[in-house]
């Protein structure tokens, strides 16, 4: 189940999971804060080498993450894709020069501008990614609650949210469990089926699995308020930890990271870093 899972935690014992999660927030918006407001090549393939720097160190499995990396580089390809399309010319008036490379048809000619700047979108991809999958997968819902109540978030939010996170998994248990139990009673979902019968008949997943999601829903209120949750305005957290020295030294690698984009970038006044002239 571990490489069939989405945005679920990994457990390990690593660096990263030995963080905190209030260190863990703050380093991911800082280092996304940092990937944002870069196009500097440079830059970002700095920040990408801590980013895949930052993933092996965490222990998690490429195959384990398989479907968020998938759905990242399908949407990375529309995303280029589409951006060609609507303006085939946008790395040409970014940097302000043309090379041509061939011309195709119409407006549409690919230039050495525009595939560099391409190249910007994707390393940003590459950069955030990897962090962003750690966060989610390296953190526990609970602690990750109450990082957000750290920092100042209610704490009905931040319960709230670890309630969803802990509830994806379950859903893709009840997912794989519902489609098990209709293809055993002959409902056919496998790639021999047409698209369109197969689209039909996954209308018998999801009704039982959406009743039986609202049932949960109906159960966990319930319980959460026969217990007084939200009566007081504040609480205490039992996975709460105080912040070690591994938590201050990557604090202060996000700040630094923060800061070195800043100012390479805008070292120049320019966000754009140019090879063209």
């Amino acid at each position: 189940m571990a490489a069939n899972t989405v945005l679920n935690y990994l457990p390990r014992k690593s660096f990263v999971h030995g963080l905190t999660g209030a260190t863990k927030l703050a380093f991911f918006l800082l280092f996304t804060f940092a990937s944002m407001i870069t196009y500097d090549t440079r830059v970002l393939i700095g920040l990408m080498a801590v980013s895949f720097a930052a993933f092996k160190a965490s222990r998690i499995k490429l195959r384990e993450v398989r479907f968020m990396l998938v759905f990242m580089l399908v949407f990375l390809i529309l995303n280029n894709v589409f951006i060609y399309l609507f303006s085939p010319e946008q790395g040409v008036e970014i940097y302000g020069t043309r090379h041509v490379i061939v011309t195709l048809f119409w407006r549409y000619t690919i230039t050495w501008e525009q595939l560099f700047y391409t190249l910007n979108i994707s390393l940003k991809y590459f950069v955030a990614l990897p962090v962003a999958i750690l966060f989610i997968s390296a953190t526990d819902p609970s602690e990750f609650a109450a990082s957000l109540n750290r920092i100042g978030v209610s704490y009905r939010v931040g319960y709230s949210v670890a309630i969803a996170l802990r509830y994806i998994p379950d859903i893709q248990r009840d997912y794989h469990s519902i489609s098990q139990a209709q293809q055993a009673r002959g409902v056919e979902l496998g790639k021999s089926e047409k698209l369109s019968a197969r689209l039909k008949n996954s209308v018998n997943i999801l009704l039982p699995l959406i009743l039986s999601s609202l049932a949960r829903i109906d159960t966990i209120s319930n319980a959460m308020e026969l217990r007084g949750f939200g009566k007081k305005k504040k609480r205490t957290w039992y996975v709460q930890r105080p912040f070690a020295r591994n938590d201050y030294l990557v604090l202060a690698l996000g700040v630094a990271l923060l800061l070195a984009s800043l100012v390479i970038t805008f070292w120049d006044g320019d966000r754009f870093f140019n090879p063209f002239v």
